[in-house]
């Protein structure tokens, strides 16, 4: 009869049962998940704030101004325009890996999408940052 020898141990007093090297596409699909429901709450509180808190009439470059002048409601804005744009790019990008076929249009493809993501993220965070804000 043959024995078998158990393995030896890993480095770090570790067993066979240490944590796993996810992938970028089970970190992507974690992340749709994520920030869809971070997405929910941001959404609906912004929309309970500027359209039934508030008339939407009201809702103007004052209103704006006098929100803004608490930092906490920029980070707010920004959070709801960086995770809707981010989240907006993965889904795209999932559908551009479905059906674009041809290896340099997919790239050309991804290419502009990341591109064009870039470029709002920067000017809505700009737009954030450079916002002069009013006091109540």
């Amino acid at each position: 009869m043959k024995t078998v020898e158990a393995p030896p141990p890993r480095p770090g007093g570790r067993s066979g049962r240490g944590r796993r090297k996810r992938s970028p596409e089970a970190l992507s699909w974690a992340f749709m998940r994520l920030s869809g429901l971070a997405l929910v709450f941001l959404a609906l509180i912004h929309f309970s704030i500027t359209h039934i808190v508030n008339d939407v009439v009201e809702t103007d470059y004052d209103f704006v101004a006098e929100r803004w002048h608490n930092p906490l409601w920029r980070l707010f804005d920004w959070a709801l325009l960086v995770l809707a744009l981010s989240h907006g790019l993965n889904g795209l990008r999932w559908i551009v890996d479905d059906y674009v076929r041809d290896p340099g249009r997919r790239k050309a493809v991804k290419g502009l999408l990341y591109g064009v993501t870039g470029v709002l993220v920067i000017v809505g965070t700009l737009t954030i940052l450079a916002f002069p804000s009013r006091p109540r």
